[in-house]
């Protein structure tokens, strides 16, 4: 008989108090967010869009992580999988909150004034790809192709449960996933973050996102894992072990993130061109820089040392700590890539960077949590479920 791997009432309970919490702080914020729209609505745009980068960011992660377990196989994936596909589940839930976005265009977006356009060869030249029309034809596009992928992965997998293996199939949907999930990203991210300056391109734009994204749901991994330790079943499935592995795949897209970010700047320094530099002038030549500063200390050269620790790994407190630090850090990375779009001369703070970051959060958990009750915690008939048990115990 297969065993059920189902929520146990103690944490069912603990997960619903959460969830109703999560709710509660999010819609609330939100409401006191939209009054502060009416007197900054330019404000209100820039940090919605900061912080909803950060939480799509979280989703299109988990997606990505599922898809590449499906791919490489292993019993690396199994643990954590639900709540990876419970976090991609959310898709429809944020394609439903780029509303505000999609209205705060002419806030957002030079490109979207037509008498900027006019008096800009720049702008005027870039017009036919850079429109609002078009602007919200590819964000529908990149929506759909999320959320259809989204679904067949969590309807094959939950197939799995009640017939068996699904890997190949699983696996086959997985790589041209993958290879789409690279190419959406990069040009969404070129569409809502790159074009906030109307004269810079990067070449590495999207793969900088791409790693952002994994160290985000990697961080969200660890502190689900540590989350659930404690309860049946996972307690049987998390161990030492598990936490160590989980460590050093952070490990590498902290590198991956790093190897990203310095390509690109090594590249627009050297090559000094009018049309690459604007976007950093006024990240590094005013008090901007120091948020950059920080980012290069917090978000890499910390977390790396400390990652290099074996004993570190396989604690699971100290590693959810420095999971806590680089969660922290990408909005504080988020931040300094929206932000000096709206306030150039220096760095400047605004209490709506707080609120709608925290209020789209409460918004995206009680989501989260509820679809993770949906489903049992593991994998009932995942073909490397038992491995991964066996793995955990020694």
């Amino acid at each position: 008989m297969m065993p059920s791997f189902a929520i146990p009432p103690p944490l069912d309970r603990d997960i619903e108090q959460w969830q109703r919490r999560a709710q509660v702080v999010g819609v609330a914020l939100l409401i006191i967010s939209i009054i502060g729209a009416f007197f900054n609505p330019k404000q209100f745009f820039h940090s919605y869009l900061y912080g909803y980068l950060f939480w799509l960011g979280l989703a299109l992660g988990a997606m990505a992580l599922v898809m590449l377990q499906y791919l490489t196989g292993g019993a690396w994936g199994v643990v954590t999988r639900r709540p990876l596909e419970a976090a991609a589940r959310t898709l429809p839930w944020l394609a439903l909150l780029f509303v505000p976005i999609a209205a705060g265009i002419p806030y957002l977006y030079n490109w979207a004034h037509p008498e900027l356009v006019a008096r800009d060869p720049v702008l005027a030249h870039r017009h036919s790809y850079m429109n609002p029309a078009f602007f919200l034809v590819r964000a529908a596009i990149y929506f759909a192709i999320w959320i259809l992928w989204t679904h067949l992965l969590n309807k094959w997998s939950w197939e799995e449960d009640q017939r068996g293996d699904q890997t190949v199939r699983l696996a086959r949907l997985s790589a041209p996933g993958l290879i789409l999930y690279v190419f959406t990203v990069t040009f969404a991210s070129i569409d809502w973050a790159q074009s906030l300056e109307d004269r810079w391109f990067s070449t590495m734009w999207g793969f900088l996102f791409v790693g952002q994204q994994g160290i985000t749901v990697i961080c969200f991994a660890i502190l689900c894992s540590l989350a659930l330790a404690r309860w049946e079943p996972m307690s049987a499935a998390l161990g030492p072990r598990r936490f160590h592995d989980l460590g050093k795949l952070l490990l590498v897209f902290v590198m991956l993130w790093a190897y990203f970010a310095f390509s690109q700047l090594l590249i627009v320094w050297s090559g000094n061109l009018p049309g690459e530099i604007p976007w950093f002038l006024p990240r590094m030549g005013t008090s901007w820089g120091w948020l950059g500063g920080a980012l290069i200390v917090l978000q890499f050269i910390v977390p790396f040392l400390l990652l290099l620790s074996r004993p570190l790994k396989r604690n699971a407190a100290a590693l959810a700590g420095v999971a806590i630090l680089l969660v922290a850090m990408r909005f504080v990375d988020l931040f300094w890539i929206v932000m000096p779009s709206a306030n150039p001369t220096g760095f400047h703070i605004h209490w709506l960077n707080f609120t709608l970051p925290v209020a789209l959060g409460g918004i995206w958990i009680a989501i989260f949590l509820r679809k993770l009750t949906q489903r049992p915690l593991l994998p009932l008939r995942a073909p490397e479920l038992e491995e991964a048990l066996q793995y955990a115990r020694r």
